[in-house]
């Protein structure tokens, strides 16, 4: 890290806040005051000591920026995806920022077509869209069933309330609009009709509502609602296109209903009626519904069908029955197959019913996962690979022959595969736990304790971070690093008994595995125990933030992105948006059982007086609806306060959201600061 320079001190206003007996005072309350004209003056003045504090590594970060370029095939295009007479993809182009979404008849698209032989359509140009506006972002895409219409979403702020574009294929030209949507769209049969999604004041998704194309915003028709403040409203088609599927999921509870595509203006059909701690999801097949939930104790879910004219619980009929060793994420319905999208062992796998084959799969540790696959009469299954070592890789599944053809595998310049090795470690908990952790290195980086280490996590909402091929990690492993990722409880790496052991009262468990895991490490020789370095983002970066706090003398450095750190004071206040809902996650600090466990670890309330905390970089965005930008500013401003000697950097994005930079040479340059922080002296 570079020699510091003066950092900007924030005034201190206490604010004495209490509960249950507890008395806590919060020096930084203020900086929530988003109009108070000194928040944007702490702001930038953070923002210029970064710049400032990180000069000297200017020439490291751009040669970084360069690697990472080097790493790019920046003139490319995905696998087309085909869908009637036209194969739908998007493509790069060299200089550009943002992709350009695209089709041509089916019978012309190849995996390396021409794009000047006169039979490509451009529906969708980002870097046109974006002009020069600071950030921006396309949401959702949603063709239309004559293919005729492209309904999208975009974003200029970060703040994730879109304006819903329809645009004409054949003129190119933006025939319709309506502002404040979130996602989810979805088109009726008629190719004239739109459901689409809104959020509340909070950010809550809540309604579901219905646009006639041509008619004014005003007269839309409000569909459904949930007034159930713990719930998010969804919404999508099912891939027979007979359906359009919309429901509400809490953490624990959910609820779907159809409207038939053919039918919009009809009433909402619930499935099944919620009922408190019963999950469920839907799709479509002929005339069934399929059914994947927890119902009945089903921890890690069972599969089922039902008739669609009555799917109430008397007529469910089971497919695959529950396996506590094996969480069933997803099915997905075709005409002639089902796909049932698992995990197991800590990995993830591809099931096809009715043989019941897996897909065979290669590496020690990789990520597989489903496709685009717009056809619901198809007779192949078409599904994405990546292991740390192989890049990102698309096949088309044989479901009579049980073979897969690769179509195409992301090229990367300067990389050979051949030149590292993934592994997979389990590291014991402090409970006797096991916990999985996946590996990359160079083959040359040998295992004898003398290696720097960055180690990855995230560990909530049962969101599993699966290792893939991360093309910017290569600048880190061929200095000789390693990299690895902690696959701690709170995730659903090995099913939702997982989750249920690093949430709510045992959200402990995380940050101690992670500890445990940096530990299990520096023991087996993989890292120098003294050069051991911490990412994570969102509720990453609260795992960032807990773990320094709970063990400053482990981290050599550490990069917390958008970090969910005050806790307490965010959980506490039900206006902030996104509060409620994520009670089922974190707990309700009115009750003194949750206020306790959250005090415990909440970073912001766990800063120590005169600790040396490892080097810190600190990252947030001042649009995010989902962590607010002062939860990482006032972290590094009580840091400056009770913590003088910790080198901290906070990097504020004054124009970007939860996401960062949205062009993809801004996020490179980003990157290039990150690893400009692990790497200098």
């Amino acid at each position: 890290m570079v020699e510091s320079v003066a950092p900007p001190r924030a005034p201190r206003r206490p604010v004495e806040l209490v509960a249950h007996g507890d008395v806590r005072v919060d020096d930084f309350f203020w900086l929530r005051e988003r109009d108070d004209p000194a928040v944007v003056e702490y702001l930038t003045a953070e923002n210029a000591h970064t710049t400032a504090a990180t000069a000297g590594a200017a020439a490291t970060r751009e040669a970084l920026f360069e690697e990472l370029r080097s790493h790019v095939l920046e003139t490319d295009m995905s696998a087309p995806t085909p869908w009637g007479p036209w194969a739908y993809y998007a493509r790069t182009v060299e200089g550009q920022q943002y992709a350009i979404h695209c089709r041509r008849p089916r019978d012309a698209a190849g995996p390396a077509s021409d794009f000047t032989d006169g039979n490509e359509t451009v529906l969708l140009d980002g870097n046109e869209l974006a002009g020069d506006a600071e950030y921006f972002n396309i949401g959702d895409v949603a063709v239309s069933p004559d293919q005729n219409l492209i309904a999208y979403t975009v974003d200029f702020a970060g703040s994730e309330r879109y304006e819903l574009r329809v645009r004409d294929v054949a003129s190119g030209a933006d025939i319709d609009s309506v502002t404040d949507v979130y996602y989810g769209l979805a088109w009726s049969a008629d190719n004239r009709t739109l459901f689409y999604v809104r959020p509340d004041e909070a950010m809550r998704p809540f309604q579901v509502w219905r646009h006639a194309l041509g008619a004014p915003a005003s007269d839309d028709v409000l569909v459904w609602q949930e007034d159930d403040e713990r719930f998010d409203v969804w919404l999508h088609s099912t891939r027979s296109t007979e359906y359009i599927v919309f429901g509400a999921d809490s953490r624990t509870t959910s609820e779907a209903y159809l409207v038939p595509t053919g039918d919009p203006a009809s009433a909402p059909r619930v499935v099944v009626p919620r009922r408190d701690g019963v999950e469920y999801h839907v799709d479509h097949r002929g005339d069934d519904l399929l059914i994947w939930s927890n119902e009945d104790a089903a921890t890690n879910f069972a599969l089922f069908s039902a008739p669609v004219t009555d799917p109430s619980r008397s007529t469910w009929r089971t497919l695959l029955a529950h396996d506590p060793d094996v969480r069933i994420a997803q099915a997905l319905a075709f005409a002639e197959f089902i796909v049932v999208y698992e995990r197991a062992d800590g990995l993830e796998r591809l099931r096809v019913l009715p043989s019941g084959a897996v897909i065979a799969l290669p590496d020690p540790v990789y990520s597989v996962w489903p496709s685009a696959n717009r056809e619901y009469n198809a007779t192949t299954f078409r599904y994405e690979y990546s292991s740390p070592v192989q890049p990102r890789s698309v096949y088309d599944f044989d479901v009579a022959t049980g073979t897969s053809t690769l179509v195409r595998r992301q090229p990367v310049p300067a990389y050979d595969p051949g030149e590292y090795i993934a592994e997979r470690e389990w590291a014991t908990a402090r409970d006797g736990v096991r916990v999985p952790i996946s590996i990359v290195r160079k083959r040359t980086t040998a295992v004898d304790g003398r290696a720097p280490l960055l180690l990855y996590g995230y560990g909530a909402y049962e969101a599993s971070m699966d290792p893939i091929f991360d093309a910017d990690v290569l600048p880190l492993l061929d200095r000789g690093w390693v990299y690895a990722i902690a696959h701690p409880r709170g995730g659903g790496e090995l099913g939702r008994g997982w989750w249920d052991d690093g949430h709510l009262a045992a959200k402990m468990n995380t940050f101690t595995d992670f500890i445990s895991c940096a530990d299990h490490l520096a023991a087996r020789g993989y890292a120098d125990g003294a050069r051991i370095a911490a990412r994570g983002g969102s509720a990453g970066g609260l795992l960032m933030g807990a773990v320094t706090m709970l063990a400053p003398q482990r981290w050599w450095r550490v990069v917390a992105e958008v970090p969910f750190v005050d806790v307490l004071s965010t959980m506490s206040d039900p206006t902030i948006p996104l509060t409620i809902i994520e009670w089922e996650e974190w707990g309700n600090p009115a009750d003194p059982d949750d206020y306790a466990a959250m005090r415990a670890y909440s970073p912001y309330d766990n800063v120590q007086q005169g600790v040396r905390y490892p080097d810190l970089l600190v990252t947030g965005g001042l649009n995010d609806p989902r962590v607010q930008y002062w939860e990482p500013a006032k972290l590094v401003a009580k840091l400056r306060v009770l913590s003088p000697d910790t080198r901290v950097l906070l990097k504020m994005e004054m124009g970007a959201g939860h996401h960062g930079a949205s062009g993809r040479y801004d996020a490179w340059r980003d990157e290039a600061f990150v690893l400009a922080f692990l790497i200098e002296p």
